[in-house]
């Protein structure tokens, strides 16, 4: 017998073994990566046998094993990422809690916190990543991600709130134009004695909503203020993490949490993958972007950009530059403005340097090839890009 088919019989084996074990045949399979974490792998291996306890079929990748929980080893982060995304891709798993991954444009995660008010569960659309360079357009976008994930796990008809901050309002008029034209969206009212669907401050920490609607960069605050509100900071406590990364045809199920969830949060954040795979996120995202497609979303958005007049693609010579022939891209740029990002990769392009965006946890980024990588530093630091 050759040594493949002599794997794939033990890693079958292993898996009946594991199932048996956990009773979690029919269970969607969620993958942990346990090594990245500030706490320690001790605190992702706790996480992945308190969510293992609870029901959820957990894979483990890392270097820890513990009972009910099947471990894949990796030596590093590295190794821990290739590994998730062959198994993602093969199917052998149903999706992925992480704590770094880099996300395209046009896709952003959506987290899930207890309020501290009333101890209610709710959305925050979005807490990473970015659904647009536009800052209304993203917002408008993270309002469909946030029902999508709401509904996904169980929620019918989720109440949406917009956070009153910079561009709301105009969120909130695209948003109830795409409902008067068919769109399923239920507006939430503010506790406030004014009410309407412009979420303050008190109706964040009440839960006067279920989908929270803010750009990622407040809903990462978010998201890091009430899970770990009462340890000081340092040790996220309570929720489910910032959630899985949601866009338009964009198909597979990341889930993030931050180097400082602890052992709840990363039980929670299995869970949440658990319930999303469960409750066919995949179909509910094709019904709702559908839906509101039909409804002129695509209009809408093409309009809020024109409002906008972003200083990208004109000021760049956009309008005649021409994309690059497609090549890997793997390296990273990081240091960019996000409202800068789209002119730092037509620069390249004009430059003949394929290019693309994209979103780390950390902040944008602009990624080309490894082999090209000095050469196109040089010029977006030359060109005012970077520093």
């Amino acid at each position: 017998m050759s040594k493949p088919v002599e794997k794939v019989i033990a890693n079958t084996f292993m898996e009946i073994a594991t199932a048996l074990e956990t009773g979690s045949f029919g269970k969607p399979s969620i993958i942990l990566t346990g090594l990245g974490s500030e706490h320690g792998e001790d605190n992702m291996i706790k996480g992945a046998a308190l969510a293992a306890s609870r029901g959820a079929g957990v894979v483990y990748i890392g270097t820890k094993e513990c009972d009910g929980v099947r471990t894949v080893h990796a030596k590093d982060e590295k190794e821990a990422h290739s590994i998730m995304e062959s198994m993602l891709s093969s199917g052998e798993a149903d999706g992925a809690v992480t704590m770094h991954y880099l996300f395209p444009i046009g896709v952003s995660t959506v987290g899930r916190v207890i309020t501290p008010g009333r101890g209610k569960a709710m959305y925050i659309a979005t807490t990473t990543g970015t659904s647009s360079t536009d800052r209304v357009e993203g917002m408008v976008k993270n309002a469909l991600y946030g029902i999508i994930a709401a509904k996904a796990c169980g929620i019918k008809n989720p109440t949406v709130g917009i956070l009153n901050i910079d561009g709301a309002q105009r969120t909130e008029s695209a948003l109830r134009e795409l409902s008067k034209n068919g769109c399923d969206i239920t507006f939430a009212e503010s506790g406030r004695s004014d009410g309407g669907a412009l979420m303050r401050g008190n109706d964040m920490l009440a839960g006067s909503c279920d989908v929270l609607v803010t750009d990622p960069l407040t809903g990462n605050i978010i998201m890091k203020t009430m899970s770990s509100f009462t340890t000081g900071g340092s040790y996220e406590s309570l929720g489910w993490g910032y959630g899985p990364g949601i866009g338009q045809d964009y198909d597979r199920l990341v889930l993030i949490l931050s180097r400082a969830s602890g052992i709840p949060v990363v039980a929670g954040a299995i869970e949440f993958a658990s319930e999303l795979a469960a409750g066919q996120y995949k179909k509910v995202s094709q019904t709702e972007f559908a839906a509101a497609e039909k409804a002129g979303l695509s209009k809408i958005l093409s309009a809020i950009k024109a409002a906008s007049a972003p200083t990208g693609a004109p000021e760049a010579g956009g309008a005649d530059v021409k994309e690059p022939p497609k090549e890997p891209v793997t390296a990273e740029i990081s240091g960019i403005e996000i409202s800068d990002l789209d002119d730092a990769v037509l620069e390249l392009w004009k430059a003949n340097i394929y290019a693309q965006s994209g979103m780390g946890c950390t902040g944008p980024v602009v990624m080309v090839n490894e082999a090209k990588l000095k050469k196109a530093e040089e010029l977006l630091t030359a060109k005012g890009f970077t520093s």
